[in-house]
């Protein structure tokens, strides 16, 4: 069974930079997308790979993920029929053994950038990069099927950022 644990937080300087150790252009598409139900999406990564991951909405920062690669062909077909989609470059990072990635986003989402990191256990402790600003775990409205479906652009601008 898949099961998806992660923290998210906003991006408050470039530090993060130092760390990086590789990068990936993805193109996400929704074909599902509703935060009380099951979101099905695509994720095209570098025009030469890609998944098709299936997700039951979060409890906490726990959720089920399944994801299963896919022909590019098929993608590319997923990719041209879904409603939804956003873009963004994604870089790796690994900081005190905890695997971090940095998505900075592109098009309608361009001003925001946001860190993740994946851990192995909901009480697992972890040391915030300085780099890291707000958290905005389990704030829905920053979810990536959310941004596809409403970027960050034609938000408010008082409400572009959380308090």
């Amino acid at each position: 069974m898949g099961i998806e644990i992660e923290r998210r937080f906003l991006v408050n300087n470039n530090k993060w930079q130092n760390y990086a150790t590789e990068s990936h252009h993805l193109r996400q598409g929704y074909l599902a997308a509703n935060i009380l139900e099951w979101t099905v999406r695509i994720r095209i990564s570098d025009n030469n790979k890609a998944w098709i991951t299936l997700k039951a909405p979060k409890e906490g920062i726990i959720h089920h993920e399944f994801e299963y690669l896919i022909p590019i062909e098929d993608a590319e077909q997923l990719w041209l029929l879904s409603l939804y989609k956003l873009e963004k470059i994604r870089y790796e990072l690994c900081i005190d053994n905890e695997d971090w990635v940095v998505d900075c986003f592109e098009g309608e989402n361009s001003s925001l950038i946001i860190a993740e990191v994946e851990l192995r256990s909901a009480n697992k402790e972890i040391k915030r990069p300085d780099w890291c600003g707000q958290e905005i775990t389990g704030q829905n409205q920053f979810s990536n099927a959310a941004l596809a479906k409403r970027p960050i652009s034609v938000f408010p601008v008082k409400n572009r950022l959380p308090e």
